[in-house]
């Protein structure tokens, strides 16, 4: 496929910033530049999202092979949401393409497993389901409900409910087929093992107050790679990067000071 839409600004270490699920590169605007001031920062369209060309097969392979194409020097890979599960897979299988990792509001598996030895937090199949079917109902209001579940239950929701639309308003909602995909990859893709096999930096960053990824992974990301450096926003829902973006831009330039 042809390579991917980006938009590159400042100077410095290379970092790159992967949207999540239905979203485009938009929505990083303003703590795009809040980076540049200090990196050089690299914004990319998933395939089939914003103004990237969609693709036949969405798989992470797929998604992968495009990314490292496009971006052809090794860097920082910064992941929001479903963008973390991109990243963790660009990872190990373009390790040239790599330097360490930044897992924003991210899971390496989105959904929930039983009880035991494999117990893992995240969304409840069913409730995922759910979604997906009403996904197939009804495209714009089922991302419009996403987009609240962003900050719900934050203070300033509806400003911050406000502002990510005008962000992502640029361009058109991703095609019912590209979103089926990306719902397809959260529910099935498990990169438990591809996190505790990297041997680069890693790290997470949390939001207390997160709906979509709870704040309680932390500790099962630990047992997964020890090495990993861990960071927990307070009172930060999913978006975390626009309601607390001071907070997580600290977090990233000491993790990339690090490097």
């Amino acid at each position: 496929m042809s390579k991917l839409y980006q938009r590159t600004v400042g100077a410095g270490k290379s970092l790159v910033l992967v949207h999540g699920w239905g979203m485009h590169s938009g929505v990083w605007n303003n703590f795009a530049e809040q980076l540049a001031q200090y990196y050089r920062v690299t914004c990319l369209d998933l395939p089939g999202h914003g103004y990237s060309a969609a693709c036949d097969d969405l798989s992470l392979a797929t998604i992968s092979a495009a990314l490292a194409d496009t971006v052809e020097e090794k860097s920082c890979w910064l992941g929001w949401s479903l963008g973390a599960s991109v990243v963790l897979d660009l990872a190990a299988r373009y390790p040239e393409r790599v330097s360490s990792v930044i897992l924003l509001a991210g899971n390496p598996r989105f959904v929930q497993t039983a009880t035991g030895v494999d117990a893992w937090p995240g969304m409840h199949n069913d409730i995922f389901t759910a979604f997906s079917q009403s996904l197939q109902q009804d495209r714009v209001a089922a991302l419009k409900q996403f987009l609240i579940l962003q900050s719900i239950g934050l203070s300033g929701a509806k400003s911050q409910l406000l502002q990510l639309k005008q962000r992502l308003a640029g361009c058109e909602f991703p095609c019912l087929n590209i979103l089926q995909s990306g719902l397809a990859l959260l529910q099935h893709s498990d990169l438990r093992a591809t996190l505790a096999a990297l041997d680069i930096p890693v790290l997470a960053i949390m939001a207390e107050k997160d709906a979509l990824v709870p704040a309680a992974l932390g500790h099962y990301l630990l047992t997964c790679q020890p090495r990993l450096q861990l960071n927990l926003i307070e009172n930060a829902g999913h978006a975390v990067f626009q309601s607390h973006a001071d907070e997580v831009l600290e977090a990233v330039s000491r993790f990339m000071e690090q490097q």
